[in-house]
């Protein structure tokens, strides 16, 4: 007598997830992984031989290794016949893959994506704490998303996303890194190492939104990477506002002066002339190619620095924008809509990178 077996064969590829963790923030040594595994109390290594953790660790870093060559083009991914994997184990395997450390990607912002630079990465390792191989895997991956996405029409968010198959908060990081880099966005300059990646993260995205040709057209042809000239042109417009001091002081005043210290007041109105010159000059200024790449050290240098040495709270700084901001919106001035929108969408981008950019 034979009994009928059915018998079932997979090859389906298995990703343990606290072990690709492992892999992606750069522990080489599997010895040094499995130690780790053990302080964070993984279920797996309880009660198991060393020896045996060590090799299971070695044949999924094996696994992660040969994957690695597949990631760097992830539609490919599922198209490929060597590596059966479930559809979350391949979205697992891309998001981690491309995870960014805020810390490392500020290092990264604003610098020649160059072989030379890669080299000097251990400079950035130290600094930061983050293992040299995941910083070289970030470096790598936000050097690959440039080159495939910087003259690609259209939305920068929506073409990684297309591309790489990465959610939409990871996507729009890498956006804003790939925008920098592309308008040559100073931001490594002494007076802007405060900023954290989250702070320029904020300010691009505003920038993107409100100052591109995609804010006024839509389609494929528009790209959010281009700043809309003709707009930054027609700024300069707004040094007849220079004219409207006096009336807008006034308006400013009748808005902050229930809710000011009268210190503040008194501060305010002693320098208002300053911060409101600054402003209209930057405005003017931005559609030199120069003057837009140092917009966060003008900010800086021209308002932030000022509201510091006169103990600005962030509270009075996001009382001063909006009140300053609608009180120009309220006056009279000739061509008064094209003014209006002007300066709407000006001071949309101004406030938001102030707001963010404003440390004490």
């Amino acid at each position: 007598m034979y009994a009928e077996v059915d018998v079932f064969i997979s090859n389906y590829t298995l990703v343990d997830p606290d072990i690709y963790q492992l892999w992606i923030e750069g522990y080489t040594s599997a010895t040094e992984a499995v130690s780790m595994l053990k302080q964070k109390g993984a279920a797996q290594i309880m009660g198991a031989p060393l020896e045996l953790i060590v090799s299971d660790v070695l044949d999924h870093y094996r696994t992660y290794s040969m994957l690695e060559r597949l990631l760097a083009l992830p539609t490919k991914l599922s198209e490929q016949p060597s590596f059966q994997l479930e559809p979350q184990s391949r979205s697992l395997l891309i998001e981690k893959y491309y995870a960014l450390d805020d810390y490392v990607a500020r290092e990264i912002l604003g610098k020649k994506l160059s072989s030379r630079y890669r080299k000097d990465l251990d400079e950035v390792a130290e600094k930061t704490g983050v293992r040299i191989k995941s910083c070289r895997r970030q470096f790598d991956n936000v050097k690959r998303i440039f080159k495939i996405v910087e003259d690609m029409p259209g939305s920068v968010t929506n073409n990684i996303k297309t591309n790489f198959l990465l959610s939409d908060d990871l996507a729009r990081k890498y956006a804003a890194i790939v925008f920098i880099a592309c308008l040559r966005f100073e931001t490594t300059k002494r007076k802007l190492q405060y900023l954290n990646f989250g702070d320029f993260f904020e300010c691009s995205q505003a920038i993107m939104t409100f100052w591109t040709y995609t804010y006024q057209h839509s389609g494929p042809e528009y790209y959010d990477t281009e700043m809309d000239k003709e707009f930054l042109l027609d700024l300069r417009e707004l040094r007849c506002l220079l004219d409207k001091e006096k009336e807008i002081k006034h308006l400013v005043s009748i808005r902050l002066k229930p809710t000011l210290l009268e210190r503040s007041y008194q501060e305010l109105d002693a320098n208002f002339r300053s911060y409101w010159r600054s402003i209209i000059t930057i405005a003017c200024s931005l559609h030199r190619t120069r003057e837009l790449k140092c917009l966060f050290l003008e900010l800086s240098e021209r308002l932030i620095e000022p509201w510091r040495l006169n103990n600005w709270l962030l509270d009075q700084v996001k009382a001063f924008l909006p009140a300053l901001t609608q009180s120009v919106l309220d006056l009279e001035v000739s061509r008064d809509q094209e003014i209006r929108c002007l300066w709407d969408r000006y001071m949309q981008v101004i406030s938001t990178c102030l707001i963010r950019m404003y440390h004490i």
